[in-house]
Protein backbone atom coordinates (compact mmCIF):
# COMPACT_ATOMS: atom_id res chain seq x y z
CA UNK A 1 0.00 0.00 0.00
CA UNK A 2 0.81 3.76 -0.49
CA UNK A 3 2.80 5.32 2.36
CA UNK A 4 1.19 5.68 5.96
CA UNK A 5 0.23 9.19 6.59
CA UNK A 6 2.07 10.01 9.85
CA UNK A 7 -0.20 10.93 13.10
CA UNK A 8 0.64 12.86 16.08
CA UNK A 9 -1.52 11.97 19.48
CA UNK A 10 -2.25 14.65 22.32
CA UNK A 11 -2.92 13.54 25.63
CA UNK A 12 -3.33 14.62 29.01
CA UNK A 13 -4.43 11.49 31.18
CA UNK A 14 -4.55 7.74 30.56
CA UNK A 15 -4.65 7.66 26.32
CA UNK A 16 -7.46 4.85 25.95
CA UNK A 17 -8.51 6.63 22.93
CA UNK A 18 -4.58 7.28 21.56
CA UNK A 19 -4.64 3.35 22.54
CA UNK A 20 -7.90 2.61 20.19
CA UNK A 21 -5.92 4.48 17.31
CA UNK A 22 -2.66 2.81 17.94
CA UNK A 23 -4.30 -0.39 17.69
CA UNK A 24 -6.60 -0.06 14.36
CA UNK A 25 -3.38 1.39 12.76
CA UNK A 26 -1.80 -1.96 13.08
CA UNK A 27 -4.55 -3.47 10.64
CA UNK A 28 -2.62 -4.14 7.42
CA UNK A 29 -4.87 -1.94 5.70
CA UNK A 30 -5.02 1.25 7.48
CA UNK A 31 -3.79 4.24 5.97
CA UNK A 32 -2.16 5.85 9.02
CA UNK A 33 0.71 5.16 11.49
CA UNK A 34 1.06 7.23 15.16
CA UNK A 35 4.67 8.40 14.81
CA UNK A 36 4.69 10.45 18.50
CA UNK A 37 2.58 11.07 21.52
CA UNK A 38 2.58 13.97 22.85
CA UNK A 39 1.21 15.59 26.56
CA UNK A 40 1.04 18.44 28.66
CA UNK A 41 1.04 16.37 31.97
CA UNK A 42 4.29 14.26 32.57
CA UNK A 43 2.58 12.09 34.52
CA UNK A 44 -0.03 11.10 31.80
CA UNK A 45 -0.68 7.29 32.07
CA UNK A 46 -1.16 7.33 28.43
CA UNK A 47 2.79 8.01 28.30
CA UNK A 48 3.75 5.03 29.61
CA UNK A 49 1.53 2.75 27.65
CA UNK A 50 2.53 3.91 24.78
CA UNK A 51 6.40 4.07 24.98
CA UNK A 52 6.00 0.51 26.07
CA UNK A 53 4.19 0.11 23.07
CA UNK A 54 7.31 1.45 21.15
CA UNK A 55 6.37 4.93 20.29
CA UNK A 56 8.47 7.95 20.90
CA UNK A 57 6.42 10.33 23.10
CA UNK A 58 7.51 13.52 24.85
CA UNK A 59 6.14 15.85 27.54
CA UNK A 60 5.62 19.39 28.83
CA UNK A 61 3.91 20.96 31.65
CA UNK A 62 2.74 23.77 30.87
CA UNK A 63 2.02 25.87 34.09
CA UNK A 64 4.09 29.13 33.70
CA UNK A 65 4.17 28.64 30.21
CA UNK A 66 2.86 30.86 27.68
CA UNK A 67 0.23 29.06 25.95
CA UNK A 68 1.92 30.10 22.89
CA UNK A 69 5.53 29.12 23.90
CA UNK A 70 3.82 25.76 24.83
CA UNK A 71 2.56 25.39 21.58
CA UNK A 72 5.72 26.16 20.10
CA UNK A 73 7.15 23.68 21.61
CA UNK A 74 4.65 20.58 21.58
CA UNK A 75 4.64 21.60 17.76
CA UNK A 76 8.02 21.28 17.37
CA UNK A 77 8.30 17.69 18.52
CA UNK A 78 5.49 17.05 15.86
CA UNK A 79 7.34 18.69 12.95
CA UNK A 80 10.45 16.27 14.01
CA UNK A 81 8.24 13.04 14.00
CA UNK A 82 7.12 13.71 10.38
CA UNK A 83 3.69 14.16 11.80
CA UNK A 84 1.08 15.34 8.69
CA UNK A 85 -2.26 15.26 10.83
CA UNK A 86 -2.92 15.96 14.77
CA UNK A 87 -5.62 13.87 17.04
CA UNK A 88 -6.76 15.25 19.70
CA UNK A 89 -7.54 12.37 22.56
CA UNK A 90 -8.17 13.72 26.06
CA UNK A 91 -5.65 16.45 25.40
CA UNK A 92 -7.40 19.04 28.24
CA UNK A 93 -5.33 22.05 26.98
CA UNK A 94 -6.88 25.01 24.75
CA UNK A 95 -4.80 25.24 22.08
CA UNK A 96 -3.59 29.04 20.36
CA UNK A 97 -6.06 30.30 17.36
CA UNK A 98 -2.95 30.71 15.62
CA UNK A 99 -1.33 27.13 16.00
CA UNK A 100 -4.94 25.50 15.28
CA UNK A 101 -5.00 27.80 12.22
CA UNK A 102 -1.22 26.00 11.23
CA UNK A 103 -3.12 22.75 11.58
CA UNK A 104 -6.52 23.56 9.87
CA UNK A 105 -8.22 20.36 7.83
CA UNK A 106 -5.47 18.11 9.55
CA UNK A 107 -6.47 18.57 13.51
CA UNK A 108 -9.23 15.88 14.81
CA UNK A 109 -10.90 16.20 18.47
CA UNK A 110 -12.87 13.79 20.02
CA UNK A 111 -16.12 15.13 21.71
CA UNK A 112 -18.59 12.94 24.06
CA UNK A 113 -21.57 14.05 22.92
CA UNK A 114 -23.85 14.46 19.35
CA UNK A 115 -22.39 17.52 18.88
CA UNK A 116 -23.52 20.58 18.38
CA UNK A 117 -25.24 19.16 21.35
CA UNK A 118 -23.30 19.96 24.79
CA UNK A 119 -20.11 21.66 23.54
CA UNK A 120 -17.45 21.42 26.56
CA UNK A 121 -17.41 19.89 29.67
CA UNK A 122 -20.32 17.39 31.64
CA UNK A 123 -21.87 16.38 28.52
CA UNK A 124 -23.17 12.82 30.15
CA UNK A 125 -25.14 15.10 33.10
CA UNK A 126 -26.65 17.41 30.50
CA UNK A 127 -28.00 14.97 28.08
CA UNK A 128 -29.35 12.83 30.91
CA UNK A 129 -30.72 15.93 32.35
CA UNK A 130 -32.24 17.25 29.67
CA UNK A 131 -34.01 13.71 29.05
CA UNK A 132 -32.55 12.85 26.05
CA UNK A 133 -33.16 8.94 24.64
CA UNK A 134 -29.41 9.28 23.21
CA UNK A 135 -25.66 10.98 24.24
CA UNK A 136 -22.90 9.56 21.74
CA UNK A 137 -19.83 10.83 20.38
CA UNK A 138 -18.39 13.10 17.56
CA UNK A 139 -15.53 13.45 15.57
CA UNK A 140 -15.25 16.48 14.05
CA UNK A 141 -11.88 18.69 12.46
CA UNK A 142 -10.51 21.31 14.99
CA UNK A 143 -11.23 25.25 15.20
CA UNK A 144 -10.35 28.16 16.92
CA UNK A 145 -14.52 28.01 18.16
CA UNK A 146 -14.43 25.23 20.68
CA UNK A 147 -15.80 21.73 19.77
CA UNK A 148 -17.45 23.86 16.57
CA UNK A 149 -15.55 22.16 13.46
CA UNK A 150 -16.56 20.17 10.79
CA UNK A 151 -18.04 16.93 11.92
CA UNK A 152 -16.26 13.67 10.60
CA UNK A 153 -18.64 11.07 12.28
CA UNK A 154 -20.97 10.49 14.83
CA UNK A 155 -22.14 7.51 16.80
CA UNK A 156 -25.28 7.83 18.87
CA UNK A 157 -25.66 5.70 22.21
CA UNK A 158 -28.80 4.65 24.17
CA UNK A 159 -29.07 6.21 27.65
CA UNK A 160 -31.21 3.41 29.51
CA UNK A 161 -33.37 4.34 32.97
CA UNK A 162 -31.30 5.24 35.48
CA UNK A 163 -28.03 6.02 33.75
CA UNK A 164 -25.47 7.75 35.41
CA UNK A 165 -23.09 10.21 33.94
CA UNK A 166 -20.71 7.22 34.71
CA UNK A 167 -22.47 5.04 33.31
CA UNK A 168 -23.15 6.44 30.10
CA UNK A 169 -19.80 7.26 29.85
CA UNK A 170 -18.28 3.69 30.08
CA UNK A 171 -20.82 2.75 26.79
CA UNK A 172 -20.08 6.16 24.72
CA UNK A 173 -16.32 5.29 25.47
CA UNK A 174 -16.71 2.07 23.84
CA UNK A 175 -18.25 4.05 20.60
CA UNK A 176 -15.47 6.40 20.95
CA UNK A 177 -12.93 3.79 20.51
CA UNK A 178 -14.02 2.39 17.39
CA UNK A 179 -15.62 5.59 16.16
CA UNK A 180 -12.14 7.69 15.99
CA UNK A 181 -10.14 5.38 13.76
CA UNK A 182 -12.33 5.42 11.76
CA UNK A 183 -12.67 8.68 11.07
CA UNK A 184 -8.88 9.41 11.47
CA UNK A 185 -8.57 6.39 8.80
CA UNK A 186 -11.29 8.34 6.22
CA UNK A 187 -9.48 11.76 6.88
CA UNK A 188 -5.78 10.79 6.13
CA UNK A 189 -7.35 8.83 3.31
CA UNK A 190 -9.20 11.98 1.54
CA UNK A 191 -5.85 13.59 1.20
CA UNK A 192 -4.78 11.70 -2.03
CA UNK A 193 -8.23 10.57 -2.84
CA UNK A 194 -8.23 11.86 -6.56
CA UNK A 195 -12.31 12.77 -6.08
CA UNK A 196 -11.28 15.09 -3.02
CA UNK A 197 -8.99 16.77 -4.81
CA UNK A 198 -10.59 17.15 -7.72
CA UNK A 199 -13.33 18.80 -5.73
CA UNK A 200 -10.86 21.29 -4.13
CA UNK A 201 -9.17 22.48 -7.06
CA UNK A 202 -12.93 22.68 -8.65
CA UNK A 203 -13.79 24.98 -5.64
CA UNK A 204 -10.84 27.20 -6.23
CA UNK A 205 -11.36 27.44 -9.84
CA UNK A 206 -15.01 28.28 -10.25
CA UNK A 207 -14.37 31.10 -7.30
CA UNK A 208 -12.70 33.05 -9.96
CA UNK A 209 -14.79 35.34 -12.52
CA UNK A 210 -16.15 34.12 -15.83
CA UNK A 211 -14.66 30.18 -15.10
CA UNK A 212 -16.63 27.14 -16.04
CA UNK A 213 -15.28 23.69 -16.02
CA UNK A 214 -15.78 20.97 -18.98
CA UNK A 215 -13.88 17.85 -19.88
CA UNK A 216 -10.54 18.00 -21.73
CA UNK A 217 -8.71 14.41 -22.47
CA UNK A 218 -10.54 13.07 -19.79
CA UNK A 219 -9.56 15.47 -17.22
CA UNK A 220 -11.44 18.26 -15.62
CA UNK A 221 -10.70 21.75 -17.52
CA UNK A 222 -11.14 24.65 -16.21
CA UNK A 223 -11.09 28.05 -18.61
CA UNK A 224 -12.36 31.71 -18.85
CA UNK A 225 -16.18 31.09 -20.67
CA UNK A 226 -15.58 30.78 -24.11
CA UNK A 227 -11.97 31.54 -23.53
CA UNK A 228 -8.78 29.69 -22.92
CA UNK A 229 -7.88 26.93 -20.51
CA UNK A 230 -5.79 27.99 -17.89
CA UNK A 231 -6.20 24.64 -15.46
CA UNK A 232 -6.69 20.76 -15.51
CA UNK A 233 -7.01 18.17 -12.91
CA UNK A 234 -4.44 15.33 -14.14
CA UNK A 235 -5.33 11.46 -12.96
CA UNK A 236 -2.81 9.04 -13.60
CA UNK A 237 -1.81 10.93 -17.15
CA UNK A 238 -0.54 8.35 -19.59
CA UNK A 239 -0.46 6.17 -16.70
CA UNK A 240 2.06 8.52 -14.81
CA UNK A 241 0.56 7.07 -11.67
CA UNK A 242 -0.24 10.95 -10.19
CA UNK A 243 -2.93 13.41 -9.37
CA UNK A 244 -1.80 16.88 -10.21
CA UNK A 245 -2.52 20.40 -11.06
CA UNK A 246 -1.61 21.69 -14.65
CA UNK A 247 -1.05 25.30 -14.55
CA UNK A 248 0.21 28.52 -17.25
CA UNK A 249 3.82 29.42 -16.03
CA UNK A 250 5.88 32.09 -17.78
CA UNK A 251 8.10 29.49 -19.89
CA UNK A 252 11.08 27.05 -19.75
CA UNK A 253 13.05 28.88 -17.61
CA UNK A 254 10.54 29.41 -14.43
CA UNK A 255 9.33 25.51 -15.63
CA UNK A 256 13.02 23.99 -15.22
CA UNK A 257 13.49 26.16 -11.94
CA UNK A 258 10.01 25.08 -10.01
CA UNK A 259 11.41 21.51 -11.06
CA UNK A 260 14.96 21.58 -9.92
CA UNK A 261 13.87 23.51 -6.64
CA UNK A 262 11.60 20.65 -5.73
CA UNK A 263 11.27 17.79 -8.25
CA UNK A 264 8.60 15.64 -5.98
CA UNK A 265 5.95 18.01 -6.36
CA UNK A 266 6.68 19.59 -9.73
CA UNK A 267 7.29 18.18 -13.06
CA UNK A 268 6.67 18.31 -17.06
CA UNK A 269 3.55 16.58 -17.81
CA UNK A 270 3.33 14.46 -21.06
CA UNK A 271 1.99 16.50 -23.74
CA UNK A 272 1.97 20.13 -22.42
CA UNK A 273 4.81 22.37 -23.19
CA UNK A 274 7.26 25.16 -21.96
CA UNK A 275 3.97 27.02 -20.62
CA UNK A 276 2.77 24.52 -18.46
CA UNK A 277 3.69 23.38 -15.03
CA UNK A 278 2.40 20.10 -12.98
CA UNK A 279 2.09 20.38 -9.15
CA UNK A 280 1.44 17.00 -7.60
CA UNK A 281 -1.24 17.29 -5.31
CA UNK A 282 -1.61 13.94 -4.06
CA UNK A 283 1.39 14.31 -1.73
CA UNK A 284 -0.54 14.91 1.14
CA UNK A 285 -0.30 17.86 3.04
CA UNK A 286 -1.73 20.26 0.10
CA UNK A 287 -1.44 23.96 0.93
CA UNK A 288 -4.74 24.72 -0.53
CA UNK A 289 -4.10 28.83 -0.36
CA UNK A 290 -1.13 27.82 -2.46
CA UNK A 291 -2.88 26.43 -5.32
CA UNK A 292 -5.46 28.56 -4.88
CA UNK A 293 -2.95 31.71 -5.94
CA UNK A 294 -1.48 29.49 -8.55
CA UNK A 295 -5.04 29.00 -10.18
CA UNK A 296 -5.60 33.14 -9.97
CA UNK A 297 -1.90 33.55 -11.50
CA UNK A 298 -3.06 31.09 -14.27
CA UNK A 299 -6.11 32.68 -14.98
CA UNK A 300 -4.78 35.99 -15.12
CA UNK A 301 -2.29 34.76 -17.56
CA UNK A 302 -5.27 33.84 -20.13
CA UNK A 303 -8.12 36.31 -18.79
CA UNK A 304 -8.67 39.08 -21.44
CA UNK A 305 -8.01 42.86 -19.95
CA UNK A 306 -11.74 43.23 -19.10
CA UNK A 307 -11.42 40.49 -16.85
CA UNK A 308 -7.97 40.71 -15.74
CA UNK A 309 -8.07 44.22 -14.19
CA UNK A 310 -10.64 42.90 -12.14
CA UNK A 311 -7.77 40.51 -9.96
CA UNK A 312 -5.29 43.57 -10.64
CA UNK A 313 -4.05 44.44 -6.84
Amino acid sequence: MADRAKVAVFISGSGTNMAALLYAARAADCPYEIVLVASNNPQAGGLVFAAAEGLATFAMPHKGMARADHDAAMEAEVLKAGAQFIALAGYMRILSPEFVARWEGRMVNIHPSLLPKYTGLHTHDRAIAAGDSHGGCSVHLVTADLDEGPLLGQTPVAILPGDTADTLAARVLIAEHQLYSRCLAALVARETSPDFLIAQVRQNALALPEVDETTSHGMPCFGIVKGKKFAYVSVDHHGDGKVALLVKISGLDEQEQLIEGDPERFYRAAYFGDAWIAIRLDLGGVDWNDIGEWLRRSWQAVAPRRLAAIMEF
